[in-house]
């Protein structure tokens, strides 16, 4: 998991194998998108009209060396999806690292990185990762902060091994990022491969372990236009009913006790606002669904253990909260009835704010307790200027 993006990231497209960056990249309109088996020749014939990068820079093991392996990213959009098709050739093909995996285990494998820093603003990014079977991974880089792998967005991706090396696609959705509502877009971009087998990572554009802010590395990427997430409006309802029977034995004849049922109700709201705004609502949340925690030692520890978070509410814009100092830590509000949250960018300010009850303190002190049966109520509120 040391891989992504604690990495660094640069931005520039370079002629005859010159490392000096170009950080400037036009990306094509196209009318029909890219399949994958275009591509599996690994010199396509028809590349629908996209754009193609292609002097890879090492990171490692020779910063600033061309890439032993050459790579070559085509990328285009259409109004729905930002396409990309990362051909990789492999001198030794065997030697390639590829597992069918769950999601989000691809680190040990071969794997091509995309970074968008959809605000250009040097600050915060998506990370998406696709190892040469098609498996995904993706995350929210902050500059100055721990990738955030928390995040899950809605993406397509498939990837097959070739007698030269392997080709991966990629499609992602507008609707699934968020971006400002001007006609004409700017974004930071690089995109990234990582060969386990060579102990290389290599980028386009040329990215340097001497930098530490890897976002502000970025390609400027324009030529996107008349491109909008969608004002998504998200309602997620549940309800489960539940009765439990229990078989009393110390009665004869034995007989069954019935609790009285109960059922339970609960909506989730997501409303985006400017095509950069989000607001979540929550009423009465159900977690039951969520994944579970990975085990970790807890005895004998120094220090108290932190799980990392992965309720859906506090998930958005996760890093509009984070600081290099950890402040706030989600995970001790427990059992919520309510809660609002805001997130996301006005201008050049990045927004974050949520206020949400728990119930958990009052349940976990005796009868009484003068707080038993009582709540806290948490709020922040969070600004700054990118």
């Amino acid at each position: 998991m040391l891989l992504a993006v604690g990495l660094g990231v640069v931005g520039s497209a370079t002629a005859g194998g010159d490392t000096t960056p170009a950080r400037k990249l036009t990306i094509p309109r196209i009318s029909n998108p890219p399949v994958l088996a275009d591509f599996l020749s690994m010199e396509p014939t028809n590349s629908h009209g996209m754009v193609a990068v292609k002097e890879f820079v090492q990171r490692r093991p020779d910063d600033g060396k061309p890439a032993t392996q050459r790579t070559v990213v085509y990328l285009g959009y259409d109004d729905k999806n930002l396409y990309l098709v990362f051909v990789c050739y492999e001198a030794d093909p065997g030697k390639i690292r590829a597992n069918m995996a769950k999601r989000e285990e691809v680190f040990d494998d071969d794997i091509i990185l995309l970074v968008l820093d959809t605000f250009h603003d040097g600050r915060r990014a998506y990370l998406f990762l696709v190892n040469p079977l098609g498996i995904q991974a993706d995350g929210l880089v902050a500059a100055g902060l721990p990738d955030d792998y928390s995040f899950d967005a809605l993406w397509y991706s498939q990837g097959k091994r070739t007698a030269q090396g392997y080709v991966v696609w990629m499609a992602i959705p507008f609707k699934s990022l968020r971006f400002s509502s001007e006609s004409k877009q700017t974004w930071g971009i690089a995109v990234g491969r990582s060969s386990p087998y060579r102990n290389e990572q290599s980028w386009w554009p040329y990215v340097t372990n001497r930098v530490e802010n890897v976002i502000s590395q970025a390609a400027t990427l324009d030529g996107l236009e008349n491109i909008s997430p969608g004002r998504n409006l998200q309602f997620i309802p549940y309800g489960f009913f539940r009765s439990f029977h229990s078989l009393d034995t110390l009665n004869t004849p034995p007989r069954f006790d019935t609790k009285p049922a109960k059922m339970d109700l609960g909506l989730d709201t997501k409303a985006i606002l400017k095509d950069s705004l989000v607001l979540d609502f929550t009423l009465n949340p159900d977690f039951s669904e969520v994944e579970s925690d990975e085990p970790q030692v807890t005895v004998n520890q120094r220090f108290e253990v932190f799980f990392p978070e992965k309720r859906p509410f506090f998930l958005e814009n996760s890093t509009f909260f984070q600081t290099p100092i950890n402040l706030l830590f989600t995970r001790r509000i427990a059992d919520p009835q309510y809660g609002a949250r805001m997130t996301g960018k006005l201008g050049h300010y990045a927004l974050g704010a949520f206020f949400i009850d728990d119930r958990a303190p009052g349940k976990r002190v005796p009868a009484s307790d003068a707080l038993f049966g009582k709540r806290a109520y948490n709020g922040i509120f969070r600004i700054a200027r990118d």
